[in-house]
């Protein structure tokens, strides 16, 4: 990569934000903007996929709601996050989980644990 853009980019990437890794359960701080107002919205599931690094970096979130999968991507380095705060840490078994998209109920939300 150019040494213009890293110098660019490098002061974008937020230090800390990295500490999940796919299988964990999450919930994700958004600044949503209504209007003239911001808030916090807390989206919480599954991370069931990480892709790229640096400035490019996101990562994919899985959820079950009234029996609908929802699934929201966000990019790592966005300062519309505020905080990505882990729930659960897991032994995921692969790098991408998207075999949970087949699963119904309550076994769409389970990845083995890791025992404290």
């Amino acid at each position: 990569m150019n040494p213009i853009i890293q110098d660019i980019t490098a002061k974008q990437l937020v230090i800390n934000r990295d500490n999940f890794k796919v299988g964990d359960g999450v919930k994700v701080h958004v600044k949503v903007r209504e209007g003239d107002k911001e808030r916090i919205q807390i989206f919480s599931g599954i991370v069931i996929a990480k892709k790229h690094s640096g400035i490019t970096a996101s990562f994919t979130v899985r959820r079950v709601i009234a029996g609908e999968g929802v699934e929201r991507v966000f990019p790592l380095h966005s300062p519309s996050i505020a905080q990505i705060e882990v729930e659960r840490v897991s032994v995921p078994m692969r790098a991408k989980l998207y075999y949970i998209r087949k699963r119904i109920g309550k076994e769409a939300m389970k990845v083995k644990e890791r025992r404290r």
